[in-house]
């Protein structure tokens, strides 16, 4: 069983399951077949839940057993080991086991100690660059520092589930099928075809010298949606797609986003409008007909765009969400990138880490996407963890629509655990036990590895050292 080689203590998911079930731990081990002090020893992580507990936990009770595994327990002990990397905490850093049993016991608790140490970091960063305000300015900043900012607290959601939200993915696979939309080169005449006959919308394009008028505007007077004509084909299907999640799946969505439990009306929006765009993605990509496509053309980027007709950029988010159970596509991570290295997009289904703050590692090949633009490179990387990656960064652009306008250009990265790289047409011809690995960490703040010449600045929770005696290409070097 994939996920099982490794003892899973997951003694707080257990013990979520019979509390959800309204159980007391008596009755949860009678219908288990199993003893009350056994059960007892799971909860409290005593002893690891086994491979025959989750079958009859999830025939007993129909439940999916994927959500017993331990790697939201790994991204939370490595969001942990981050925070604590903060000059704040010099002299009471945890070990690894600590952090482990910490997130183990109370992964409840270890939320809220990075929803604490995020705040504590925005409060920073607002009065650093209010230094010289007002009194009443900076007593308005801190009540506002104490949330987190609305797109990053949605992002941190899509992170913890995968990228996955099962009820929406499976709407959209059932609207493509009666549409018979997947791989149409006309998808944006039956999208709007749809909308017509459903919703009473008419789709019309804007004018041909409104060059700055939005994507899409809706007019919901007039009941008409507007395209910029700067769109091309397959971004025409995506927005027309977003518009019939809106209004064809909203109870879901609202549903999605009060469950989440978000703390602003903002963030609330801000998920509102990803779940609209994740529906649109799942319509036009419907799961089971992608997911086999891919592992046919074995994650050939190129050829999945060619053949659906989407971009590479929609091909690659969707590859990311492909974590429905019990059919589980390859686990990858995607970002986008712009040209000052700033995240736009990040997503992951696996274990590797996205800094939270800061930049990401200077040696990760997405920064040299910007250079060879219609290459996809391909690296092998390794995490400070030891997990290594077939990493994959490819250029794209968005182009200016007027002369003197500036061509937007962005680097797409996407990759998987090398555990996985033969069903990657990337990896055909590299031998993956002899290639160079670049070793790569979460970013500079935080990275263990001391004697790296492209750091940008020391570890935050190592001390540095300076020789007036010696100068490397990095003009100090890191105690252990």
């Amino acid at each position: 069983m994939a996920g099982m080689s490794k003892k899973v203590f997951a003694g707080h998911a257990v013990r979520n399951v019979r509390e959800r079930l309204g159980l007391t731990q008596i009755d949860f081990a009678r219908r288990l077949s199993l003893s009350p002090s056994y059960i007892n020893q799971i909860e409290s992580n005593q002893r690891p839940v086994t491979a025959a507990v989750l079958l009859a936990i999830s025939r007993t009770f129909d439940l999916d057993i994927t959500r017993f595994g331990a790697d939201d327990l790994d991204r939370i002990v490595a969001d942990l080991r981050e925070a604590l990397a903060d000059p704040v905490f010099r002299g009471l850093e945890p070990s690894l086991q600590d952090l482990k049993n910490a997130t183990t016991h109370a992964p409840a608790f270890a939320h809220a100690f990075l929803r604490l140490h995020g705040a504590l970091r925005r409060l920073d960063e607002r009065r650093a660059a209010l230094d010289d305000a007002v009194v009443s300015v900076a007593r308005e900043v801190d009540g506002e520092a104490r949330n987190p900012a609305p797109y990053e607290e949605v992002r941190d959601h899509f992170h913890y589930i995968d990228n996955y939200v099962d009820g929406l993915d499976r709407a959209a696979e059932e609207r493509n099928a009666a549409l018979d939309l997947f791989a149409r080169e006309d998808a944006v005449a039956v999208l709007a075809q749809h909308l017509r006959q459903r919703h009473d919308i008419v789709v019309d394009m804007a004018p041909a010298d409104a060059l700055d008028a939005p994507l899409v505007a809706y007019d919901r007077h007039r009941r008409v949606a507007t395209l910029s004509r700067t769109l091309d084909r397959a971004s025409q299907a995506f927005r027309l797609a977003a518009l019939i999640a809106r209004f064809e799946q909203s109870d879901l969505i609202d549903q999605h986003v009060i469950d989440a439990g978000f703390r602003s009306a903002t963030a609330r929006e801000v998920c509102r409008l990803s779940l609209q765009n994740y529906y649109a993605g799942a319509l036009m990509l419907p799961y089971r007909r992608f997911a086999r496509l891919a592992r046919e053309r074995r994650h050939d980027l190129d050829i999945l765009a060619a053949i659906t007709g989407a971009s590479l950029e929609q091909v690659c988010h969707r590859l990311s969400t492909l974590q429905r159970p019990g059919e589980k596509g390859v686990p990858f991570y995607f970002l986008k990138v712009d040209r000052a290295g700033n995240v736009i997009k990040r997503h992951s289904a696996t274990r590797f880490q996205f800094a939270r703050y800061g930049g990401a590692c200077p040696v990760w090949n997405v920064h040299e996407a910007f250079e060879q633009p219609s290459r996809t490179l391909v690296q092998v990387g390794e995490m400070p963890d030891g997990v290594r990656y077939l990493c994959l960064a490819r250029g794209t652009s968005k182009p200016a629509t007027r002369y003197g306008a500036r061509e937007r250009r962005f680097a797409l990265g996407i990759g998987c655990e090398i555990s996985y790289a033969g069903e990657l047409v990337y990896a055909d011809g590299l031998d993956l036990k002899s290639a160079a690995v670049a070793p790569l960490g979460v970013n500079c703040r935080i990275c263990p590895r001391a004697s790296c010449p492209e750091r940008a600045f020391p570890p935050l929770d190592r001390e540095i050292v300076l020789d007036p005696d010696r100068r490397d290409v990095v003009p100090f070097s890191v105690r252990d």
